[in-house]
């Protein structure tokens, strides 16, 4: 039985590439054509996927997937990082669907799991 690899694309698209794509896409939904769905966090160069991904956030998302925690305070002492800034960075990488925070509405404070439902991270640059 083959396993299957969950994936989640980030990449790096300028502006103009963005609306090139969308436009194609809406062509082809124009024209009756199946289009197929995609998925994926884009950012406009570099700079800004470096800045959005720091090793910090990465260590996060490696640790909730190889160790899930069930309490952002269970991850900060896993990662000997201060629960405000772990929490912080958890809403961030939430805000990109990089992460879910699963609230436990049955508790009165409602504890928060994170987790991260994929595999692997592929990056796609165009060039």
């Amino acid at each position: 039985m083959a396993i299957r690899v969950k994936n989640v694309t980030l990449g790096i698209r300028t502006l103009d590439e963005g609306l090139e794509n969308f436009v194609a896409v809406a062509d082809a939904v124009m024209r009756g054509e199946k289009v197929k769905k995609q998925r994926g966090v884009y950012f406009d160069n570099l700079d800004a996927f470096r800045k959005a991904l720091t090793e910090k956030r990465l260590e996060l998302l490696h640790t909730i997937k190889r160790q899930k925690p069930e309490t952002i305070q269970q991850l900060a002492e896993l990662t000997g990082r201060d629960i405000k800034n772990v929490s912080d960075d958890l809403r961030f990488l939430a805000d990109l669907d990089l992460v879910s925070l699963n609230r436990d509405v049955n508790k009165k404070r409602g504890k928060v799991t994170p987790r991260v439902t994929y595999d692997k991270i592929r990056l796609e640059i165009a060039i």
